[in-house]
């Protein structure tokens, strides 16, 4: 069992008796209305707001997908939140804390009494009350049980088909539900073997909780079925009553005239398959230790062991001197570090590494794009094809498309109170997690026993408020992304003891000879309405061991051997529903204290923020692995007992973690902000791209000087979290360097110094990317900003390549995207995604101009790569990367896709609602910003 925060006793009696009352009413037959609950006190006092764009309503009917085909038309509350949300580029400037809520809005408990739209009771201890405002649902029961069965109503009100899609996702069972559109069929085979279980694995997992967790874990299993009963209601009741998403139709699954068909009810192990997608994308870290292996060898190759190695870890950056830190208060919190003499490190032999094979037996469209389209009625020609590009087109998901990061996004700005003009800490925060139509996330607010929240909660596990505010508290995520995956190179065998080859399918297992785990996925599809792709089918497979997914195959001493993937939580995707639950209880979370408590007890990589009417805080969780000392844990590493986690389990996958005070962690520090960036000191980056310059820096220094000037209001946190989102990193952190190497003699070519003068009247605006005009979709300066998009690929390549040599500069630049502009469709969350700026070669960069400059760098690269380290020859690189730059149109620079034209560059930024459902949005500026964004400044207390 994974160790769980440790209470004291009085504290740990009181929460168990106190789960024995509420687990007393969970049962389904405890519907009887109970006694009213006493009211409860919003501490916020108005001073809580929150957005989440475009809509709350994500389900809409067959009439109302028809009618938004031919007319445009929206259902009511699906698209009332993107001009608000859209409006924050143009109105940041002029914001006070008395405009927030023409950008936000109000989320204070409850809804008065002349705001309310609609009340629906689904049982009688239970009510949903939706405000006229955005339709956000406000469910208050009179039981535990009750209230989480209108949780589950609710969203099934709201997100229905979209928790279907994600839990067909999750089960790797996307293209036999949804169609087989090529985008599709990567999806899930993208998805599938990150997490891949039998229906008997998902329902151990259901067990483990309720077995391993204490009455906290019976509760949440409780609460989920009760959840898990409330969509089933709605399920039933929307089909019976033909208000069922038309999704279902255009797919389908349900004929629209006799109401002939089903959906599927919905299980407890459906949560778990949802849990993994969403963990695996947003609560991740680590892995792609292969590819590390194989720029590192490419490195020795090059410069020989010694010297490649040194040359690679000045690369690598696990620990840079110069990233910006969350804790940066100097408290150092060591954990997966280099040692000082690695054990147990498995490379391969060169050119040995093959993928595992995924995908076998393929039939008609499968692997291709293939349409047949059906003979659709004359009443659905106006949604035929709405899915042949996919449910979710690739790329667009985070972690889904070629070449993309796994990572999630998200960013927090907070400020304690000593330096904000109340007196009380500020908080501007939010996760960053795509743009959907609906939203993976959506909006509700709990009150009943032992829950008082309000917030969002990824649809299909929103038993709780996953982020959002309490009574008298607030509090947000970011992704962290520390070292929880890990790469062991298992030795392949044959059980007759003949020798192995690369395609063995047995490996040894503490001395034992013993057969890999097959499991399999066969999905097949046909043309519908909705997806023309012409029929077809294929089989997934995956090779599953002790030590986690077979990966990769290679020989290492030339001996065959499997590379796996093995994941801490892995057998533990919904094992982090017990911190949740806590978020949510009023009487366990009193402070920051106990909050971080609370987040301990959540197991995938996140950075949590914290702040009440006194204290600003943070606590980084996750299930960190104790690792056997001398393990590199940036690299393959044997599978032998002596390298393996300490204590570990394969039955279950558990180990030993590390504890609590050994997570970052800070409470009162004078400032956070996160975007993903380093934790604090000796926390060690995961992957390539903590360096030097991060777009964490685009808010450090911002909220830095707000510090600094004192009497920071909710209005500037928030102008300077707007200001960051419309802000090119490159222009802002790098085009001054660039500059001064280009200055360093005059430029005498006139139509290249006139492109240099454009570049340097774009910096001293501002670098951003923001309309000349409201409305006017062209932005200032533009050309700068062509030429920027155009001039970055070609400058690190310019700069980088003739020294490190093509073989290298092809490793390193897999390992690390060489850019990622809001334009980019390569990017952690594909085109149109908002997100930029997380992944690219900034860092290097930054330190390698400055040193051909003659100036300090702290943990520089091993060698200097611009121009060999001339100065001269840097410019001239650069100058002939910009001028090459400067000659490539608009056209090229921005080559349109099923949005936008070729060359529009305001189009190419913009972020696009991608449409889960039958229900498409308008195009919005682009903002690199939280989706669901709080701001929040609580004046008192309990």
């Amino acid at each position: 069992m994974p160790p769980r925060t440790i209470m004291s006793t009085a504290a740990a009696t009181a929460a168990v008796l106190a789960l024995g009352v509420t687990l007393l009413a969970a049962a389904p037959q405890s519907g009887a209305a109970a006694a009213e609950p006493a009211p409860v006190t919003d501490y916020c006092q108005g001073q809580c707001d929150d957005i989440l764009p475009p809509g709350q309503n994500g389900n809409a009917t067959l009439v109302e997908i028809l009618g938004n085909k031919a007319f445009g038309t929206h259902p009511a509350h699906s698209d009332d939140q993107i001009d608000r949300y859209d409006g924050l580029v143009a109105g940041h400037t002029a914001l006070t804390d008395q405009k927030l809520t023409d950008f936000f809005n109000d989320a204070s408990f409850g809804v008065p009494k002349d705001r309310v739209e609609s009340v629906v009771s689904p049982r009688a201890d239970v009510t949903i009350t939706r405000d006229k405002a955005t339709g956000v649902p406000h469910i208050k029961g009179t039981t535990r049980y009750g209230t989480e069965f209108g949780a589950g109503y609710a969203a099934g009100q709201d997100r229905l088909w979209l928790m279907d899609l994600f839990r067909h996702i999750g089960r790797g069972q996307l293209t036999s539900f949804a169609g087989g559109a090529l985008a599709n069929q990567g999806l899930e085979q993208q998805f599938w073997p990150q997490a891949p279980y039998t229906e008997a694995d998902l329902e151990a997992q259901v067990a483990y909780i309720r077995t391993h967790e204490g009455p906290r874990g019976e509760q949440a299993m409780a609460d989920a079925q009760a959840y898990v009963d409330g969509i089933n209601a709605y399920r039933d009741k929307s089909k019976n009553g033909r208000y069922f998403p038309g999704e279902y139709v255009l797919t389908g699954k349900i004929d629209a005239i006799t109401n002939v068909g089903e959906i599927e009810p919905f299980k407890l192990t459906d949560l778990i398959s949802i849990a993994s997608v969403v963990g695996g994308q947003f609560g991740g870290g680590g892995g792609g230790e292969v590819q590390a292996a194989l720029s590192l060898l490419s490195a020795q190759q090059k410069y020989g062991v010694a010297e490649g190695t040194k040359v690679w870890e000045s690369f690598r950056q696990r620990n840079d001197p110069e990233a910006v830190l969350t804790v940066h208060d100097g408290t150092a919190f060591p954990y997966a570090g280099k040692p000082d003499k690695a054990r147990g490190t498995a490379l391969p032999d060169a050119g040995s590494v093959t993928v595992e094979p995924l995908v076998f037996d393929r039939t008609g469209s499968a692997g291709t794009d293939r349409k047949a389209p059906v003979k659709a009625p004359a009443n659905l020609r106006k949604a035929q094809g709405i899915y042949d590009d996919g449910v979710i087109p690739e790329g667009s998901l985070p972690g889904s498309g070629s070449g993309a990061q796994k990572r999630g996004m998200s960013n927090a700005l907070l400020v304690s109170g000593k330096h904000t003009a109340s007196g009380n800490p500020i908080a501007v925060f939010g996760p960053q997690t795509g743009y959907f139509a609906p939203q993976l996330m959506m909006l509700q607010e709990l009150q009943g026993p032992g829950i008082s929240a309000r917030g969002v909660s990824f649809a299909g596990v929103g038993m709780y408020v996953q982020m959002g505010r309490g009574q008298d508290y607030a509090w947000s995520a970011t992704s962290a992304g520390q070292d929880i995956t890990d790469t062991y190179a298992i030795e392949l065998c044959e059980p007759d003891g003949s020798a192995p080859t690369k395609d063995s399918t047995h490996y040894r297992y503490r001395g034992t000879c013993t057969a890999m785990e097959t499991l399999e996925r066969t999905n097949s599809w046909k043309p519908t309405v909705a997806d023309s792709t012409a029929e077809g089918s294929y089989r997934m497979q995956v090779r599953r061991t002790h030590y986690g997914v077979v990966t990769h195959r290679a020989t290492v001493g030339g001996k065959p051997v499997a590379y796996t993937s093995l994941r801490s939580t892995y057998r533990h995707e919904a094992d982090s529903i017990i911190g949740f639950q806590m978020f949510n209880d009023p009487d366990l979370v009193k402070d920051a204290a106990s909050f971080q408590r609370a987040a301990s007890n959540i197991d995938y990589a996140f950075n949590w923020f914290y702040a009440d009417s006194r204290t600003a805080a943070y606590y980084n969780s996750g299930m960190n692995p104790v690792r056997a000392a001398g393990v590199d844990p940036a690299l393959p590493v044997k599978a032998e007992r002596a390298y393996e986690w300490k204590d570990f389990d394969p039955a279950a996958n558990t180990a030993a973690y590390t504890s609590f005070a050994e997570h970052p962690n800070s409470s009162g520090q004078d400032y956070y902000v996160s975007w993903n960036n380093k934790q604090a000191e000796g926390y060690s980056a995961a992957g390539f791209g903590l360096g030097a310059v991060h777009r964490g820096d685009l808010l450090d220094d911002r909220v830095a000087k707000l510090v600094a000037e004192g009497g920071v209001t909710r209005a500037s946190l928030t102008r300077a979290m707007a200001e960051a989102g419309i802000t090119d990193l490159r222009g802002e952190q790098l085009l001054p360097e660039l500059l001064k190497v280009i200055r360093s003699r005059p430029v005498t070519d006139p139509e290249l110094n006139g492109v240099v003068q454009q570049l340097e009247s774009w910096r001293a605006a501002g670098s951003q990317r923001r309309e000349n005009g409201s409305g006017s979709h062209g932005y200032a300066h533009a050309d700068a900003i062509r030429v920027m998009d155009a001039w970055w690929p070609r400058l690190v390549e310019a700069e980088f390549r003739p020294g490190l040599g093509d073989d290298l500069y092809r490793e390193l630049t897999a390992a690390l995207a060489t850019d990622e502009s809001p334009a980019a469709s390569h990017g952690a969350s594909g085109a149109h995604s908002g997100s930029a700026f997380q992944y690219g070669w900034w860092g290097f960069v930054d330190k390698d101009l400055r040193k051909v400059l003659g100036q300090p760098v702290k943990g520089p690269l091993a060698r200097t790569y611009c121009g060999g380290g001339d100065l001269g020859g840097c410019r001239d690189a650069l100058l002939a990367s910009l001028k090459e730059a400067a000659a490539q149109p608009a056209t090229q620079v921005y080559p349109g896709d099923d949005t936008c034209k070729a060359g529009d560059q305001w189009c190419a930024d913009a972020i696009v609602h991608r449409a889960l459902g039958g229900i498409s949005q308008k195009t919005i500026h682009w903002q690199n910003r939280p989706t669901y964004q709080q701001v929040v400044e609580f004046p008192a207390h309990r």
